[in-house]
């Protein structure tokens, strides 16, 4: 399949901007981005260069707006939605550009969520056939995890060469998934990440946000805390999509998707992470120009200074780590019967359950939730971590004897577990000997 030119709607935005730059990079793709500002396209098209570190592609990066619609998508091949995540938004802009389409144009959503073949129906007919959603992850150059979701309408020869292209043009991680509320990897990925959150809340007076952050560090197989990682996402997006699954889900896991009260409060206020520079953390610089990294406290609702906690199991299991003799980490982990190790271990074995279960529900296959969590969060896949449990003892023992019973009780693991393969990622390279 060859994609000559691509317009890319909404490309002012973070993931547009740098969506633009797999085309124009990986792709060698003419990219028309568009956005309502030239300027803020112009700007884009600057930091989309740069993103994949490769200044050269410039010269593929068309800067447009709303009034040239009717020339980009007419000469496109693909055109790729990615504005704000609200069906009335997509409403919009569909209307605005798919009377310029051609009957054999590829086109594509990047939501993070909202249902494909709802979106699909937006466009006449005849090129519903034509459209698929394409979910990359953030920042795509270094997280090449790409989603691809069919609908109902989908021509299925056209969608077997989009994979195909995404695969081996622009060298993605292609995973199929079902038209399910955010998908994969951020249904498996987000239900940690919000569990973590009402722990936080749960545990606020032991410290709460960074508190969690530690128990929940680099040790323990994956890139970033997953606190750390809300703030890097964004609350308002965190919010958006834990709010889309539980409104749309009814899993066993349902009421770990409600977002704490403090969080709300942070949104509201406009404190949303990194993009504000303030929400669960904050940067400040003191009088000396000294940069110091602040953390929101739940109890007093003001920002303190970040508290670098030191836990024994997780200063034995960093030292097994660094000399490579995870069995050991990992038995530390296990007989380690303090407050924070249970947590840890805790969350580690419910990643496990709630990952395998959603692969059933979401992905075609088992290996779909590695896929997800490896190339798309950069976390430890969970058939990886099954396997260095089993190491040192039986995984399927280990769930009975520390999972909550109130989960055993609503899943049957033994059915869940009995589908457990191999994996082909290597969980020695995402523990980290660092917190």
């Amino acid at each position: 399949m060859k994609i000559a030119t691509v317009t890319v709607i909404g490309a002012n935005g973070t993931m547009g901007c740098n969506v633009s730059a797999i085309f124009a990079s990986f792709g060698n793709a003419k990219v028309y981005m568009v956005s309502r500002d030239i300027e803020k396209s112009k700007a884009s098209a600057i930091k989309a260069a740069k993103s994949v570190r490769a200044e050269s592609i410039i010269k593929n990066l068309v800067p447009a707006d709303y009034t040239m619609l009717k020339e980009c998508i007419s000469e496109s091949d693909l055109v790729f939605e990615s504005v704000a995540e609200n069906i009335d938004v997509k409403k919009e802009i569909t209307s605005k550009f798919s009377k310029y389409l051609r009957k054999d144009t590829i086109i594509a959503s990047g939501t993070s969520g909202l249902s494909i073949t709802t979106l699909s129906e937006l466009l006449p007919d005849e090129i519903r056939c034509n459209y698929f959603g394409i979910h990359m992850f953030n920042p795509p150059y270094s997280m090449v995890l790409c989603e691809i979701t069919p609908t109902k309408y989908t021509d299925r020869n056209l969608f077997e060469d989009v994979k195909k292209y995404l695969t081996e043009t622009l060298y993605r991680t292609v995973v199929e998934v079902k038209d399910s509320p955010a998908f994969l990897g951020n249904r498996i990925g987000f239900q940690f990440i919000n569990e973590a959150l009402q722990y936080a809340e749960k545990y606020k007076y032991n410290g709460g946000i960074d508190y969690i952050d530690a128990i929940l560090g680099s040790f323990t197989g994956r890139a970033m805390a997953p606190l750390t990682t809300s703030d890097f996402v964004g609350l308002d997006v965190h919010k958006a999509i834990v709010d889309n699954i539980y409104s749309n889900t009814n899993d066993y896991a349902h009421n770990t998707f409600i977002l704490p009260e403090f969080a709300e409060k942070l949104i509201k206020e406009g404190k949303l992470g990194r993009k504000t520079k303030g929400g669960l953390y904050r940067m400040v610089v003191d009088e000396s120009g000294i940069k110091k990294l602040t953390v929101y406290d739940i109890t007093t609702e003001t920002y303190r200074d970040k508290i670098i906690y030191s836990f024994p199991y997780i200063e034995t299991m960093i030292r097994d780590l660094k000399v490579g003799d995870y069995d050991s980490a990992f038995k530390e982990l296990i007989n380690n019967h303090s407050v924070e190790a249970e947590i840890c271990l805790s969350f580690l074995l419910k990643y496990v359950i709630y990952s395998l279960n959603a692969a059933e529900e979401v992905g075609y296959d088992i290996h779909s939730a590695d896929d997800v969590m490896a190339t798309g969060f950069n976390w430890c896949p969970p058939l990886a971590l099954i396997s260095a449990f089993s190491d040192i003892m039986d995984f399927k023992g280990l769930v009975f004897e520390r999972i909550d019973k109130q989960i055993l009780n609503s899943i049957d693991i033994d059915k869940l577990l009995s589908k457990v393969e191999p994996s082909k990622y290597d969980y020695r390279l995402y523990f980290k000997s660092i917190k």
